[in-house]
């Protein structure tokens, strides 16, 4: 019965995304069947093979190595922060961009990055039928942050049209960092982090598709190669490679303290008028029968939908350590398709990371998509999240 409910649930949340498709007609389903075959593969090869499990630590510990050297330059500046054991998300997560920023600039410096680019989704839009840039970025955002994805290829957005700039928005709903990749292991089980991460990324493309479809000619799908003329000198352009690092990391700062701050503000509103009651409770109700769809017995689903509802108001990481003190009490299944589910930065506050990125790199106006699309960035986050969380649901019992 409950495998059933799993299966169910993955054509009711497609459904729902489709419902909420501004453009139903422009959908094209035999690329997302395609990528969803390619994910139940991608899921049985992570979780029923050996090789499987030993190529992603592998992709991981590259990630894992370049935050390893920002956090060589942040503990020089600042060594009596990072030398306690649980390091702020400041120093943790956002001061790592500056490295991660010029380290993928100097590749673009030398052409490197734009070739990975132009073969790397050349390879994945084979599949996905979407453009390379958008292929190569589901790609890129496996393991770097939504905004240190966003800055990477911040040339290549710079020349394009809005409702392509909206498909990068709504993807970005379903990355994570590789700088706090350690925090989410020493809390959940390995073996459903990293199973998520590729899976987010595949259901990031599928349900893109679905809210935003956009036709890109051929003429249209290349790789943005700046003109000669502004190429400047290599230490002038890692110098404002930093530059731009450190004033993404002071307006993402300042989003995510006032999203915080916002929903700490509202709670406090609505327990005037309820004992009790938080935004957190609130969404947990809504998402209780979305949790039910995960093929979990009620006690356990009212569980994993508290963990949702605290997910979007607040982060994961807060729902990671709830889930931590429960896992011994707690069945395989619930257990993979909770991790599962909280593997990724879809929440409110992230929406202001997004926005923020976008008004770093790019001018106000092309922001401004962002800002009139938030209920799609929402929908997308939760919908990749549960999608994933119930395919992995399907291969563990």
């Amino acid at each position: 019965m409950y495998f059933l409910l799993n299966i169910l649930g993955v054509f009711v949340v497609m459904g729902i995304v489709f419902l909420c498709s501004p453009n139903k007609r422009a959908v094209k389903w035999r690329p997302i069947i395609s990528l969803i075959i390619l994910e139940l593969l991608i899921t049985w090869f992570m979780l029923g093979t050996t090789i499987g499990s030993w190529v992603i630590n592998k992709i991981a510990s590259f990630f894992t190595w370049l935050i390893e050297c920002a956090s060589e330059g942040i503990a020089f500046v600042f060594p009596s922060a990072m030398a306690n054991e649980t390091v702020d998300f400041f120093f943790g997560a956002l001061l790592p961009i500056i490295f991660i920023v010029t380290f993928f600039d100097i590749l673009s410096y030398f052409g490197i990055l734009t070739w990975i680019i132009d073969k790397g989704g050349w390879a994945i839009s084979k599949v996905s039928r979407l453009p390379k840039l958008e292929s190569f970025f589901s790609i890129q955002m496996m393991f770097l942050g939504n905004t240190e994805a966003l800055a990477v290829i911040r040339d290549q957005l710079s020349v394009l049209k809005d409702n392509r700039l909206l498909t990068f928005g709504i993807m970005s709903m379903s990355s994570i960092s590789g700088s706090i990749l350690g925090a989410y292991l020493s809390m959940v089980p390995a073996e459903y982090v990293f199973s998520a991460i590729p899976l987010n990324c595949l259901n990031a493309l599928i349900l893109v598709s679905i809210l935003n479809p956009v036709h890109v000619t051929k003429e249209e799908d290349i790789i943005y190669v700046p003109p000669k003329s502004e190429k400047k000198d290599f230490f002038s352009t890692i110098s404002n490679s930093m530059l731009v690092g450190m004033n993404m990391v002071i307006v993402i700062l300042a989003m995510v303290i006032g999203y915080v701050a916002l929903t700490a503000g509202l709670n406090g509103i609505l327990g005037v008028f309820v004992n009790g009651l938080t935004i957190q409770k609130i969404f947990s109700f809504i998402f209780s029968p979305f949790a039910f769809l995960l093929g979990l017995p009620l006690q356990d689903a009212m569980y994993v939908a508290q963990l949702m509802g605290i997910k979007l108001a607040t982060n994961e990481f807060v729902a990671m350590m709830d889930l931590k003190n429960n896992l011994d009490t707690l069945p395989p299944h619930t257990i993979a398709v909770a991790t599962t589910f909280l593997t990724s930065f879809a929440n409110f506050s992230t929406i202001g990371m997004i926005y923020g990125t976008y008004n770093s790199v790019l001018s106000e106006e092309k922001s401004a998509i962002i800002g009139k699309n938030v209920w799609k960035l929402i929908v997308s986050g939760m919908a990749v999240s549960l999608l994933s969380a119930m395919i992995v649901g399907l291969f563990v019992w």
